[in-house]
């Protein structure tokens, strides 16, 4: 049984931050390659309530953040991504751009721009673990939707299975709104009603996860809007099987990025997306 609890959020204004371009990946390595030159890995700290398993900040302005392992993008256009500055409230964040019907800005054939933790032991999940996931996004200078637009989604983070599987969960701008969708749960909520207002501004987002091959499960997602002072919850999904691919895998990860799987110039979408993120985090909760 799936039970579903939605709490909307109250609508705050922040700060436009204006990006400037610090450095850009040179496109070469194939994905899953951690970026040439990088600094060495950060370690993990533990706090009350919980041990840190893995801290993206890009506070050292490198790419991979000085976190041995962790994956870059393998769009070959020299602005598919890159370290900006400012950051939500630091120096530094990632941004990733696709432009649609350029291969430059595609990955194993479609188009987007990622980083993730498929080869980091830290930014990996299993059958068993109980972990939390944040992050910052900002939608760069975003064109919002009006009706007679195309209506797909770009999604922005994904909790994944290795092995070339669909994604356990995503968060992804659609229409105007920012969406939790768990594709093998069929289960899709709407977790920020009206991005308008937060287009060029920071926005927070925690899930939490219990990963389970057996009803015993959950996912359950709080959100923190420019101006708010906590998260707040948003959807809850429990008593669900949480971890299920469709081939083998053996284990999960993160990606954090731009991802269009369902757009094109043909259909009308708009042809250049950008976002930002910073803040990336993830959590042992066992």
């Amino acid at each position: 049984m799936i039970k579903a609890l939605k709490v909307s959020a109250a609508l705050c204004t922040g700060a436009l931050l204006v990006p400037v371009l610090v450095s850009y990946a040179a496109g070469t390595e194939p994905e899953g390659a951690p970026l040439a030159g990088s600094a060495p890995a950060r370690s993990t700290t533990d706090t009350p309530e919980n041990t840190e398993k893995l801290k993206v900040d890009y506070e050292n302005g490198a790419l991979n953040s000085g976190v041995d392992g962790l994956s870059t993008t393998h769009a070959t256009a020299s602005d598919a991504s890159g370290v900006v500055r400012p950051g939500s409230g630091s120096s530094y964040a990632v941004q990733h751009k696709v432009t649609l019907g350029d291969s430059g800005y595609e990955s194993n054939g479609a188009p987007r721009s990622e980083s993730a933790t498929d080869l980091l032991p830290s930014g990996q999940f299993d059958v068993g673990d109980v972990q939390r996931y944040e992050f910052s996004v900002l939608l760069k200078d975003w064109k919002t939707y009006t009706p007679g637009d195309s209506e797909t989604g770009d999604i922005v983070f994904q909790g994944k299975y290795a092995g070339g599987n669909v994604p356990a969960f995503y968060l992804m701008a659609k229409r105007n709104e920012v969406a939790f969708r768990s594709p093998h749960l069929n289960q899709q909520t709407t977790v920020v009603p009206d991005l308008r207002p937060y287009v060029n501004k920071w926005m927070s987002f925690r899930v939490d996860a219990r990963w389970t091959t057996d009803e015993t499960g959950y996912f359950k997602v709080s959100v923190r809007l420019p101006g708010e002072s906590g998260y707040k919850p948003a959807v809850s999904y429990e008593n669900v099987r949480t971890y299920q691919p469709e081939n083998p895998a053996e284990h999960g990860y993160i990606k954090w990025g731009l991802y269009r799987p369902s757009e094109s110039i043909e259909n009308g979408d708009v042809p250049t997306r950008i976002v930002q993120h910073d803040d990336i985090r993830i959590l042992d909760l066992s």
